[in-house]
């Protein structure tokens, strides 16, 4: 296969998909049919996927002293916004405009992923995660997810694990 018809086959990816395969990291990709009445994009996706809801994580960006920030925690939880702030050092945080956190990464809520976003953003995940062999996140759509080690997810994001997470 040569360069040309690699980059082509990459292409058809998303952010996500091509940022992973680019990065030589090993993960699996989940796709299921996904239903636009849904509650909760997280909660479809762990149910469509058979897998524990504490496995699944979702993706919120959070307003931090006036600076984005990226927070992943289990769809069996929620964010706790204080904690978050006191992860990266700052005072306040609170839930970003939907609007803004589409127009900065690159994705439709609901479809956000912690990878291949527009702008490299400051990213925390859930020390939850650590202790799991893979989690799930978005791929970059709804209806898709990718599985990958925390690990991995830690270095391509340049995250730093915290406890963010409620419930």
């Amino acid at each position: 296969m040569t360069k040309k018809s690699r980059k082509s086959v990459k292409s058809v990816g998303t952010p996500a998909t091509v940022a992973l395969t680019e990065a030589g990291v090993s993960f699996t990709t989940h796709s299921y049919a996904h239903d636009p009445a849904a509650a909760s994009y997280g909660e479809e996706a762990a149910e469509a996927l058979g897998v524990s809801p504490e496995q699944v994580f979702k993706t919120l960006l959070a307003d931090v002293d006036g600076t984005l920030t990226v927070a992943v925690v289990p769809v069996s939880g929620s964010l706790d916004l204080k904690a978050l702030a006191a992860a990266v050092g700052g005072k306040r945080a609170a839930m970003a405009d939907p609007a803004v956190a589409e127009r900065t990464t690159g994705y439709v809520v609901g479809g956000i992923s912690p990878l291949g976003q527009r702008k490299r953003l400051r990213t925390v995940v859930d020390a939850s995660a650590e202790g799991r062999p893979t989690v799930c996140v978005s791929a970059g759509r709804r209806g898709l997810e990718v599985e990958l080690s925390p690990a991995d997810l830690a270095a391509l994001t340049g995250a730093r694990f915290a406890p963010i997470a409620r419930g």
